[in-house]
């Protein structure tokens, strides 16, 4: 492992430049911590990969941090909004941010952690993973998933305009996508697993789902499943029985989850059910290992709506002030 410089020395490192991550780094200079903050891409990047059309179910003052207004002018704040406002607060703050910077490594050495990432190796005293859950999406698991034509991520409808369009899951976003495209001329299909829509989706927007299915204008097969997929054509498995259509693309928003790989890497002990809860002090976000601690989304393991921002955002004064009282106490 290369050496670490002096100036590569810190009391915090923050692994994920999003939201909570920047709430972190707020957090370590109004309490006049040494921090760095490591992010894999673009500032905010699981925001910046949203679909460029859409709307947050939260209203802005939910998505502030530290108190910094948030001044939509939409009841519901777009992610063309939510980009500037953080890219605000972190510019506006001078916050300690390294993007583009990928971990590869880290060890725990006596009382502090040595960090290696694809540009620089670094020392810190505290490490606070904020890596969120949007870049493992989940798999369909079926033959055909790596064709060119699937996509596990909708950024507009522009590609799908007079294409035969399958888009699976009934979250949020696979309603917002089944919309968008239809609307831009695309032929859609909807693939759900469960009975209905899903009850989490936007209560503005759900109503709007269900009549243009109701109607017809968009084809929805529910309790079913894709089980096979081809270059020109798509197998369902329905209550009916197996059904074969015509497609040219297969949007799969089924959903996303933790780095849990990673995770178990650190050292953290992760649940044996299937929610892969990792273990963590509530009252101060620490987990089983000294000094490394969660904040935001990656609390919640599978089930990815219990920690959002409006609701996580508190966790950076948690850890904040743990660790200052450490080092108070340290220091007397």
């Amino acid at each position: 492992m290369p050496t670490v410089s002096s100036e590569n020395l810190f009391d915090v490192l923050i692994i994920g430049a999003g939201p909570i991550g920047i709430a972190c780094a707020l957090e370590c200079k109004k309490n006049d911590l040494n921090y760095i903050v490591v992010e894999k891409g673009t500032l905010t990047n699981s925001l910046y990969n949203y679909p460029l059309n859409m709307s947050f179910f939260s209203t802005s003052e939910k998505l502030e941090i530290d108190g910094i207004p948030f001044i939509s002018n939409n009841p519901k704040p777009s992610r063309n909004e939510a980009l500037e406002y953080y890219r605000r607060v972190a510019t506006s703050n001078k916050l300690n941010i390294h993007l583009y910077e990928k971990i590869i490594s880290v060890e725990k050495v006596g009382d502090h952690f040595e960090i290696t990432s694809n540009k620089k190796s670094y020392s810190a005293t505290n490490l606070i993973v904020s890596t969120g859950f949007y870049d493992i999406p989940k798999m369909l698991n079926v033959p055909g998933e790596d064709l060119p034509k699937v996509t596990h991520y909708y950024k507009e409808a522009h590609p799908f305009v007079m294409q035969k369009a399958i888009v699976v899951g009934a979250s949020n976003s696979a309603v917002d996508a089944a919309l968008e495209i239809w609307r831009k001329g695309g032929e859609v299909t909807m693939v759900v697993r469960g009975p209905e829509i899903g009850t989490r989706v936007k209560y503005w927007v759900k109503p709007d789902i269900e009549n243009r299915i109701k109607e017809g204008s968009i084809k929805a097969y529910f309790n079913s499943e894709v089980i096979e997929i081809t270059e020109t054509e798509v197998t369902i498995k329905t209550p009916t029985g197996n059904r074969t259509l015509q497609n040219d693309f297969v949007v799969a928003l089924t959903g996303y989850k933790p780095d849990f790989d990673f995770l178990r890497k650190l050292g953290i002990h992760l649940s044996e059910d299937e929610n892969h809860f990792p273990q963590y002090n509530p009252d101060t976000m620490e987990t089983n290992i000294q000094g490394l601690y969660l904040a935001g989304v990656i609390c919640g393991g599978m089930e990815t709506h219990k920690w959002f921002i409006e609701n996580s955002r508190i966790h950076s004064k948690i850890i904040a002030r743990h660790i200052s009282q450490k080092i108070n106490t340290l220091q007397n």
